[in-house]
Parts: structure tokens; C-alpha cells; sequence
């Protein structure tokens, strides 16, 4: 017999399982690619099982607390099906654990196969038909990681170095523009060639991706020594972009690829600083030599 520990804790999950019907059914109506389309209605009529299960348990129906509406059709046009459907699956993977836990408290064998299939769909089945999501903006997310990863870097590099060379804002504003649109069009030509080689897209859709990735990128750090006469302030307000923006792209191809994002952060932003510090004194090193500070006036 259970408890009624175990009935409140049956229907919170018989709320969390009508709440998850919901908002794929939601995204299911939303989607006009029929493909995706049948794969969110799979994953919602599972959701409905899951549902039917911990309602025959409760003895009633459960009334969702959530409207799917506004929030996640946003979600889904911004960030795309994947990104979406992982967040939500990442979110009922402490679920698992507890419905392991259950089945202990279960006596009828009937209900044990039922809830052990539950499971196996919760850690397997759901996950590969969203692995099977064809989403075109994972398609070409390896291109925009080329294009953008690389310019935060590089570009944030030769600020730093300025910062150590000159206090002219404007001269390490221009001098970034021209490295990073020099640099565009060689990590664009490498996008091309390795787009070839895969045959997954078309070389010209992976170059054009990874160019215009890397060149806006470039203009974003840029802007701050642009706008700005204080390069300390304008280096700091562009450090600041480039943090934000390796933070948002690591947060989501973590999720994409179901990654420990606290890793790959920690990597990315290693990589950004150690690279800014020895750009900072390289350029530091350079200006005393050369005395380019006294040169530019």
C-alpha cells in the first residue's frame, strides 16, 4: 500500500508528466516541419502515458500548472527544436532517480513493468528522437563556433595588446576591425575548404557562416574603442561582450551536446583571459621597445 508521502510525491509527478504533454504538444502545433512535427507528437503521446500512469496511482486527474504559450514558441523560433526539447529533458533527469526509488514502493508487478518502461523511455528512447531532429541551426553550429570562438580570442588579443602599446582608443578600435576582416575571410576560405572535404552542407553556406560569424563578432568587441576614449573603459566594456558572448554560445552547444557546461566554460574563459594577459604585455613589451606611445602622441 502507499503512503501518503508516496501519493503526494505520485502526484507531483503526475503534474510534471501532464505539464511536459502540454508543452510538447504546444511546439508540436507550432512546428511547420512535418518531420519534427511527428517526432513531437511522439514525444507527447509518451508524455500521455506517463501521465495515465501516475493518474491510475493517484485516483484522479491532475490539473497542469503551467500554460505553454508565449515563453516557449519563442524559445523554439530563436534557439530551435533541439536546444528546446533538451532543456526540458534536462530538466526531468533528476526525475529518474526518484522514479527508480518508486518502484520499490510498488507491490503490484503490473504497475513495476509499467513504471521500469517509463524509465527506459525517460533515459533513452526520448533522447534519440531528439537526436533525430534534423535542426538546421545544429547543422551549422560547428561553422558559427569557427567563426565566433575564434575572433572573441583573437581579436580580444590585439586589443590587449594596444591597450599595452597606446591609450588611443580609435587606433586599437581600427587596428582590431582590420585584423578581424583579414581574419574573416581566412577562417571563411578554411570554412569552405572544410565544408568540401565533409560534404555534410554546401561549402559556400559553411564559408558565408563562419565569415559573417567571425565579422560581427569583430565589430561588437570593436565598438567600444569606437565609441569610447578611455581604452581602459573600452577594454573592459569589450572584455565584457566577449565573456557574455562565449558564456551564451558555450551555454548552448552544452545543452546541444549534452556537456557539462561548467567544463566548457571554464576552458573557454581560460583561454580568453591567459590570451588578453600575454596580449596586454606583448603589446606592453613592444611599445616600450619601439616607443610607439611617444611616437603616436
Amino acid at each position: 500500500m502507499l503512503t501518503e508521502e508516496d501519493l503526494k510525491k505520485a502526484e507531483k509527478y503526475c503534474k510534471d508528466e501532464i505539464n511536459t504533454f502540454l508543452l510538447y504538444k504546444t511546439l508540436s502545433n507550432y512546428s511547420k516541419d512535418n518531420k519534427i512535427k511527428e517526432d513531437l507528437n511522439k514525444l507527447s503521446e509518451q508524455e500521455l502515458e506517463h501521465y495515465n500512469f501516475w493518474k491510475s496511482l493517484t485516483g484522479h486527474e491532475c490539473k497542469a500548472d503551467i500554460k505553454p504559450g508565449l515563453l516557449f514558441r519563442i524559445l523554439y523560433r530563436l534557439f530551435g527544436p533541439v536546444f528546446t526539447l533538451q532543456v526540458l529533458e534536462n530538466n526531468e533527469s533528476a526525475t529518474i532517480d526518484e522514479y527508480r526509488q518508486f518502484l520499490d514502493k510498488l507491490e503490484d508487478d503490473r504497475q513495476k513493468s509499467t513504471l521500469k518502461k517509463i524509465i527506459q523511455d525517460e533515459e533513452a528512447h526520448e533522447r534519440q528522437i531528439i537526436g533525430d531532429i534534423k535542426d538546421i541551426r545544429v547543422k551549422y553550429l560547428s561553422y558559427v563556433a569557427l567563426g565566433l570562438a575564434d575572433a572573441i580570442v583573437e581579436v580580444s588579443g590585439v586589443h590587449a595588446g594596444f591597450l599595452g602599446a597606446t591609450d588611443k582608443t580609435i587606433i586599437a578600435g581600427v587596428a582590431g576591425l582590420v585584423v578581424g576582416f583579414s581574419a574573416a575571410l581566412s577562417m571563411a576560405g578554411a570554412a569552405y575548404l572544410q565544408a568540401k572535404q565533409e560534404k555534410s552542407i554546401r561549402a559556400s553556406a559553411g564559408a558565408t557562416v563562419t565569415g559573417l560569424s567571425y565579422l560581427l563578432t569583430v565589430v561588437i568587441l570593436a565598438l567600444p574603442y569606437l565609441l569610447l576614449r578611455n581604452i581602459l573603459e573600452a577594454f573592459v566594456i569589450s572584455l565584457f561582450f566577449a565573456t557574455s558572448m562565449i558564456s551564451g554560445f558555450t551555454y548552448y552547444t552544452s545543452i546541444i551536446h549534452t556537456q557539462r557546461f561548467s567544463k566548457e566554460i571554464i576552458e573557454s574563459l581560460l583561454m580568453l583571459f591567459l590570451t588578453a594577459i600575454a596580449g596586454f604585455f606583448f603589446g606592453d613589451l613592444i611599445g616600450k621597445i619601439f616607443g610607439i606611445k611617444a611616437l603616436i602622441g
